[in-house]
């Protein structure tokens, strides 16, 4: 089996943590990367705090195959992103002609256009992600890639990435219906979970149509497993009197 690759995320932004805006960029980026075959594996949300970002990222980016960020350069004051990437790499940072050139192309009067430039700092030595929305482009250093904020800005950056990174197996999953608590088979579980290490065997309770279940989740990157634990897991469902559902593969275990 392919050696799986990881990544991790962090978004950057005090109007997270406070609960002003509500983030939407971890889920696109962990199921966008996820069916290219990289594994989200960790996620912090950060501040805008110099300190923070800069030790955050230096943390991160030697245990990770990819970090990827979000939020912080914009125009603005708190859009501190650029700056703080490249101190942790402890190179300059630069103004990019390519970014300066796009900026440009939108008149505006100096001080605003001087405000817009900001955008165009990176770190020295940085590699551009081009943003198809028209704004200015986010950047990468190494194995961290930097880009917006702005949901729909980020998602068009991430997606130019496409083909471009190193990737590994497709992680699938398998969903298994049970309409019974957790601890009535979580003895069960264990010793699947146990016998097939391989797998990842994952319980998640719900409430539906005023009835309460356990939905099982198995996740691999082997097919043919995921249908033998699947199947053993039906079985432990229906030793304790209980009728299972096979949702199958990749299943939205909502429905």
């Amino acid at each position: 089996m392919s050696q799986s690759v990881t990544a991790c995320v962090i978004v950057i932004g005090n109007e997270i943590l406070s609960g002003r805006t509500q983030d939407i960029n971890l889920n696109h980026i962990a199921t966008t990367l996820g069916g290219w075959g990289i594994q989200v594996h960790h996620a912090r949300v950060i501040p805008d705090d110099e300190d923070i970002i800069v030790n955050t990222i230096n943390e991160v980016r030697g245990s990770y195959d990819y970090v990827f960020t979000t939020g912080g350069i914009g125009p603005t004051h708190d859009d501190i992103t650029a700056v703080c990437i490249a101190k942790a790499f402890g190179v300059p940072i630069v103004q990019h002609p390519d970014i300066e050139e796009r900026i440009r192309q939108r008149p505006a009067p100096d001080d605003v256009m001087a405000s817009r430039l900001l955008m165009a700092r990176v770190p020295e030595g940085a590699a551009l992600i081009d943003n198809p929305s028209g704004g200015p482009q986010g950047f990468a250093m190494e194995n961290v890639h930097v880009m917006a904020g702005i949901p729909r800005v980020m998602q068009a950056m991430l997606s130019t990435l496409e083909g471009e990174l190193t990737t590994g197996p497709v992680i699938r999953s398998h969903t298994v219906r049970a309409y019974t608590g957790e601890s009535s088979i979580a003895d069960a579980l264990a010793l699947i979970q146990q016998n097939h290490p391989d797998a990842d065997i994952g319980s998640y309770p719900f409430l539906r149509e005023d009835r309460y279940g356990t939905h099982i989740v198995i996740r691999s990157s082997d097919v043919d497993l995921l249908r033998r634990i699947a199947d053993a897991v039906m079985e432990a469902v229906q030793d304790i009197g209980e009728t299972p559902e096979d949702l199958g593969l990749d299943a939205d275990a909502s429905a």
